[in-house]
């Protein structure tokens, strides 16, 4: 940290959306100092040619992208973000860590503690495995404690985040069976990242709307492991992921089953205790339905839930912004938490 109380910060892959993301976010923060960017495609260039919206900011537009020397970056930034693919975070992360840096990784790379797992969903073997008991689950409404000592963070997927906060809550209760839980997830194409592929085309995607990763997403691997590890169950969850024709934003809707005893206020009784104090959780209750144009732009997640006397099921519902909540902004939010600044601070 500098002495003005600030943290100097490195983007690694500055280039996709989750980097462009956190570059937009790091200027803004009033404790943030963005000293590198790299970018393998645009060694040399300034930040404000390749992304001419941040032109007018000088401590943006000036900055020029470099190669990822670990070495140097590391003398430049307290903390390093890795906007990378997974299977390259792994062995990247190692090189910062090894350097002194702190790192938080947007990839797959340190999600997961066993290697054997890792290798079922993610088709390869892991790149640094001994780093994987290292790596702190990147939700700060549930690790705060553990994510302000960590020198290595692990930020959830945008899936798992629009899933996992819905339902730990219901689950560590005992207000919900963990049998039977089922989730339908809309994504905005920028989740799919910046690439050029056939399928993400703007004629293959404009006026169409498709399901994919079925029947085992990747994300599953991570959203088991945690609903065990925070709510003490073992759930398969039967997941299927869409994608939409728009350029951001998740809807979730989860249905299971409601345990004995169990009602709306005693719901809400839950949320209230696991979020009242959770700056970027808002509960709509059952008034309200989770809508995407809300929380484009934002941290926030809402969250609202029915009963159903009919199937004598419950509906979870839940919306956020993939590349902020689900990526970018809960990497800002973790790195507060690191550094103790305001856990808001930039985000708002």
């Amino acid at each position: 940290m500098n002495p003005n109380g600030s943290t100097s910060c490195a983007v690694i892959g500055a280039s996709g959306y989750a980097g462009e993301e956190l570059v937009r976010l790091l200027i803004s923060h009033p404790r943030a100092d963005l000293a590198a960017v790299t970018s393998r495609q645009y060694i040399g260039k300034k930040v404000g040619e390749v992304f001419p919206r941040f032109d007018h900011v000088n401590e943006a537009s000036e900055l020029r992208f470099s190669d990822s020397d670990a070495a140097k970056i590391s003398e430049l930034a307290d903390v390093v973000f890795l906007a990378l693919p997974h299977g390259v975070s792994g062995s990247t992360a190692k090189s910062f860590l090894d350097h002194g840096a702190r790192v938080i990784d947007l990839s797959a790379d340190f999600r997961l503690r066993d290697r054997a797992l890792y290798k079922e969903y993610y088709g390869a073997e892991h790149p640094a495995p001994e780093l994987l008991s290292r790596g702190v689950y990147g939700l700060p409404e549930f690790y705060r404690e553990k994510i302000a000592g960590a020198d290595l963070v692990a930020c959830p997927g945008c899936y798992p985040t629009s899933i996992l906060l819905p339902l730990l809550p219901l689950l560590q209760a005992r207000l919900i069976s963990q049998d039977r839980i089922t989730v339908a997830s809309l994504s905005g194409v920028s989740g799919a990242g910046r690439k050029v592929e056939a399928d993400y085309l703007f004629g293959e995607c404009n006026e169409s709307a498709r399901p994919y990763g079925v029947p085992k997403h990747r994300h599953l691997s991570e959203i088991e492991q945690q609903l065990k590890e925070l709510a003490g169950v073992t759930a398969p969850i039967q997941f299927v992921p869409h994608l939409v024709p728009m350029n951001r934003g998740i809807v979730s809707t989860i249905f299971v089953d409601v345990a004995d005893g169990a009602n709306e206020q005693a719901i809400e009784a839950a949320y209230q205790s696991a979020y009242g104090e959770a700056p970027f959780v808002r509960l709509l209750g059952s008034k309200r339905l989770p809508d995407t144009k809300n929380v484009v732009g934002t941290n926030f997640i809402d969250i609202s839930w029915k009963m159903d006397p009919r199937t004598g099921r419950l509906v979870v519902m839940s919306a956020i912004d993939n590349l902020i909540k689900g990526t970018s902004g809960q990497a800002l939010q973790c790195l507060n938490v690191m550094f103790g600044h305001p856990e808001t601070m930039g985000l708002l």
